[in-house]
Formats: structure tokens, sequence, C-alpha cells
């Protein structure tokens, strides 16, 4: 039995698909099926039943899979061990992002941590939240940054920053003649969201919970953008909240539509996310430094209103 054997074993349960698995494996398909043939061999046992499509684990190859994602795990961990006895910073590193955080986080970040690291070789990757679930726990991505919490036990959350919520309201709408608005002011059907599987559409649906005023939740406008609701809000199809990041690069004449909340004002959690048992923790640690300095370099100035977790439990 060797890891090799194992880690073939592994991808082929992931894509049910040999000559997928191989692809995947860099090697060629008689080569993979040659190894995973040797190891059934050896023990003596089906990993696969082939007669089935797409190929299907037989309940032994189960938990043979299982107990392999630990081994090959375990023998990654190796590496890890002399990279952090040796202090080096360094490698592939493979990043997921939720789309409503890339657009403003990783500009304030990225220049920074490779000037810093030079020698990390940073793969980055927009995901959706269960996108992001699916491949930390599969091993796929090695770390990622979403709104949290997503209450997953195989998964550890480390909170990077509080992102108020801030209103963008058409003049026709009753409350832009408001100076700051209130939960209590929220009519989620008078809202314009993003379209399902964002994250934020959730949280604002969430919130919206908490107002009596809303009696259901159908929505006639959804979007994949903000961008796009910026516009339809603006064309006085109703209001929109926006993460705070995202009204930073809004022209003056949009400004003119934001509404702050009352304090405390509502807001997003956003965390660096990995799997329990992550390997790289030197590099996990290298990223939240970098990206704590940035936010705390921030917070300084006036314009940018983000929460440090810092600030927020003091």
């Amino acid at each position: 039995m060797t890891i090799t054997q194992l880690k073939y074993t592994l991808a082929v349960a992931e894509y049910q698909n040999f000559t997928i698995a191989a692809e995947h494996c860099f090697v060629t398909q008689p080569t993979l099926s040659m190894q995973i043939q040797k190891l059934e061999d050896e023990l003596d046992a089906k990993i696969f039943n082939r007669a089935k499509k797409p190929i299907e684990l037989t309940e032994v190859g189960k938990r043979i899979v299982e107990q392999a994602k630990v081994i090959v795990n375990e023998s990654n961990r190796i590496i890890d061990i002399v990279h952090q006895q040796k202090g080096y910073v360094g490698g592939e590193f493979k990043l997921g992002i939720i789309p409503t955080i890339m657009p403003t986080l990783l500009p304030m970040f990225l220049k920074t941590f490779n000037k810093k690291y030079p020698k990390v070789q940073l793969i980055l990757e927009e995901l959706t939240t269960e996108e992001i679930v699916r491949k930390l726990i599969d091993g796929h991505i090695d770390a990622a940054i979403a709104a949290t919490p997503l209450e997953n036990e195989l998964l550890k959350e480390r909170v990077l920053y509080y992102e108020p919520f801030v209103g963008l309201i058409p003049e026709t709408h009753a409350l832009f003649q408001k100076d700051k608005i209130k939960i209590d002011d929220l009519d989620v059907d008078d809202l314009l969201l993003l379209e399902d599987g964002h994250c934020f559409k959730d949280s604002v649906i969430n919130l919206c919970r908490t107002n009596k005023k809303s009696k259901n939740l159908h929505f006639q406008l959804e979007s994949g953008s903000f961008d796009t609701l910026i516009k339809l809000s603006k064309d006085g199809l109703g209001m929109t909240l926006l993460p705070y990041l995202n009204t930073l690069d809004l022209n003056t004449e949009d400004k003119k539509h934001l509404r702050d909340f009352e304090s405390p004002p509502p807001a997003r959690e956003v965390s660096l996310i990995y799997h329990k048992s992550q390997l790289k923790m030197q590099l996990v640690e290298a990223l939240k430094n970098t990206i704590d300095s940035v936010v705390r370099g921030a917070i300084a100035f006036s314009d940018v209103n983000i929460i440090s977790p810092l600030r927020k439990h003091n």
C-alpha cells in the first residue's frame, strides 16, 4: 500500500470516473487503474463498483476512502512540520473568497501580502459559501474568506472584521429624506436583493425578519451583482443594502443616495476559515496577520468605517 495509491483512490472517489481522476492526478488512465487494482488485490477487497455509471464506492470502499483521507493528510503534515521548523513561509496556498467580498477586500491586502511573502504562490478562486465549505472539507482549498458564522464542526473561523450595512435609497423613496435609517424602517418587500446563492442576501433577509412590517419574503427583482442593484435602485425601483466597503468607490452623485444606520449599525462578520486539521498554519497566520494590519490601518482613516474584532470587543 502506498500514499500514491491512496491519492489515486481519493481522486476516483471524488470524480467517479477513472479517466477524469487520472487527468487531475497527471497520470495516464491505465497507470491509475493499475495502481488502484494493486491496492484492491492487496486488501482483497473491492473499493469501487465499476458496473455502476457513474462509478460508486462499495460499502467497504466508503470506509477505506475515509481512512485514506486521514492518511494522506497526515503524510502531507510531514512537509509542513519541516517548513514550520525552518520558519519557511512559502509554497502554494489556495484561497477561496466569496463574490461579495473579493472585489473590496482583495485589493486592500494582496499587494502587501505578495511583497511581504514573495515565496508564497497564492492561488485565488471566487466561490460561493456552499462551494467554499465543500472544497475546504475535500481539501481542494487551504483557506477561505467568507461571511460567518457557518456553524460547521469541521471548520475553524477567525474573525477578520465586521462590515456595516449601508442603505442606498432612490430620491423618490420615503427614507431618502432621513439622515440615518433604522432596522425598523426596512420593508423586505421593498428591497432589491442579490439572487439566490449569495450569503449577503441571507444576511439581509435575517435582518428584515426582525421587522414586523415584513410579512412575507416575496421578491420581484433580484440581481447577481451590486452594480446592477445600484442602477435599479437609482432608477427608483426600490432601495437596497450594500456592504460598507462596496460604497467607497461610488461617485459623488451616487453617494448622495447612501444612508447609514443609527448606531449600532447592523454588520456582517467576515472571517478567515480553514479546516480544523489545516496543515499550512504558518501560511494561515501570515494571511491573517496581513489582513489584520490592513484593517487596523484602514480604521485610522475616517472615511473607512470597518470595525476590527478588537475594537468591537473593547
